[in-house]
């Protein structure tokens, strides 16, 4: 009975000693998955010739989804960061 109450209260301090809980980190990589997303769709849309312009620099990729990606990346990162665990007992 004592070795168990010894286990139990040993993880528990374990735990204490992250600053996030598992829920936060899930939150937290889901954000670095969406700033990633964002940015990646960001690249591109240049010219190989600096005497010729690309129009491809205004598309809808470039200009709206991967700004809202981002944005969302890091609302999603300070969710994760603020985040409460809920205490499930």
């Amino acid at each position: 009975m004592m070795k168990t109450k010894e286990v139990k209260n040993k993880n528990q301090n374990m735990e204490d000693m992250f600053p996030f809980h598992k829920e936060n980190y899930k939150y937290l990589f889901i954000g670095l998955a969406l700033l990633a997303l964002g940015f990646i769709l960001m690249i591109g849309g240049g010219s190989d010739d600096p005497n010729v312009f690309s129009n491809s620099i205004f598309d809808t990729q470039r200009l709206t989804i991967a700004p809202l990606l981002l944005i969302a990346g890091f609302a999603v990162e300070m969710w994760a960061v603020l985040k409460r665990p809920s205490e499930k007992k």
